[in-house]
């Protein structure tokens, strides 16, 4: 279903794709949100703070309640760099990694200016949302690969020891991509992970939950998604510890009740591979979104990180009506989230209609700038 290969979208499937855009741009920012308020605890550390049950409900965090961290204000910049990529294809000039790296760019100006600059009118409009001119302790590698203009690659990767899970954090976006190819996806996400964590575990598993996410949003399974991952992962050097730690959480699923447990000993160590495969594991045997959830904070890792990553799987599973209310109603940028899905999910299924080599909004190309 790709529009920009000419695919007509039928009203259902644009309803369809739209509510899981949303879902999984919404799903990750209300995990991360879940789990801000505790991302530097262990279990015990959270117990003490929120009671014998954990974080069960939203908590303040940067001052608020329900403030995301840094994951999700990348996950929109990803967002707005895929945007733009299609807009500038008009041009013939097409690689997604660098129109990617760009907004990434923009992305780490809002961590060095005070606000938005209306001189740079090729920023677009996402990078003049106010609210995003906020430090929400962003990882050192983030901060490194993006700390100059040069562009990491599969030959010249930013950080080639950085092994974490940020750039997987980022990565549900290009799911999104639901005419895409799956190994096209995987590609894609691997790319753009050498900007800031060019370790191939890192990397790998960024490639991983971006094909999940992917099948998740043409409708398959959770499982039959994982199981696609990893057909994919097989054929790249350097996959075992990504593809171990999936099969891994498979295996945990069939092993009874959940616990903080054994979510903690999926995530091991806080690296990429371990991180994803204990997001699988909370999106699979959580009841609801809002359980599953609830185990990707409540144990001894990174949980702001484990519950935006499993908020992505879910609202790519369920779409936007499956996630809880209240914690939407209280979720920091929820205008600007429901914004930018909407124009993803617009640019993806209605594209040609916006612009094309001949022709263009100018509506259009004032918030996306082919610059």
């Amino acid at each position: 279903m790709d529009a920009t290969a000419g695919t007509v979208w039928g009203r259902a499937e644009q309803q369809d794709f739209r509510s899981r855009v949303r879902g999984t741009l919404l799903g990750a920012a209300v995990g991360d949100a879940l789990g801000a308020p505790v991302a530097r605890l262990d279990l015990d550390g959270i117990r003490a703070a929120h009671g014998p049950e954990g974080v069960v409900d939203l908590a303040p965090a940067y001052g608020r309640r329900g403030a995301v961290t840094h994951l999700t204000q990348l996950t929109l910049f990803s967002v707005d760099g895929l945007i733009r990529a299609q807009v500038r294809r008009d041009t013939g000039a097409w690689h997604p990694p660098t129109d990617l790296h760009r907004a990434y760019l923009r992305w780490a100006a809002t961590q060095r200016d005070w606000g938005p600059d209306e001189r740079r009118a090729d920023d677009g409009w996402l990078a003049r949302e106010e609210w995003l001119y906020a430090r929400r302790d962003p990882a050192r590698a983030l901060l490194l690969g993006l700390g100059d203009a040069t562009m990491g690659t599969l030959e010249a990767p930013k950080n080639p020891g950085e092994a974490g899970g940020e750039a997987a954090g980022r990565s549900a976006p290009f799911g999104l991509l639901v005419g895409w190819e799956p190994q096209l996806v995987v590609q894609l996400a691997v790319e753009c992970a050498t900007h800031t964590h060019g370790h191939p575990t890192g990397c790998l598993a960024a490639g991983a939950y971006a094909v999940i996410v992917h099948t998740l949003a043409r409708g398959d399974s959770l499982d039959g998604a994982v199981q696609r991952a990893l057909a994919l992962l097989a054929a790249r050097p350097g996959h075992q510890p990504v593809s171990e730690a999936l099969q891994q959480a498979l295996g945990a699923v069939r092993q009874g009740v959940p616990t903080p447990d054994r979510v903690a000993a999926l995530a091991g160590g806080g690296t990429a591979d371990r991180v994803v495969a204990a997001a699988v594991y909370c999106a699979m045997v959580g009841e609801d979104v809002r359980h599953g959830l609830r185990l990707a904070v409540n144990h001894d890792g990174p949980s702001a990180l484990t519950a935006s990553l499993a908020g992505g799987l879910l609202g790519a599973l369920h779409g936007e009506t499956a996630l809880p209310p209240a914690w939407l109603a209280a979720l920091e940028g929820r205008p600007t989230i429901l914004e930018l899905a909407d124009d993803f999910a617009m640019e993806m299924t209605q594209g040609p209609a916006l612009h094309t080599p001949a022709a263009a909004s100018p509506a259009w190309l004032a918030r996306y700038p082919r610059a």
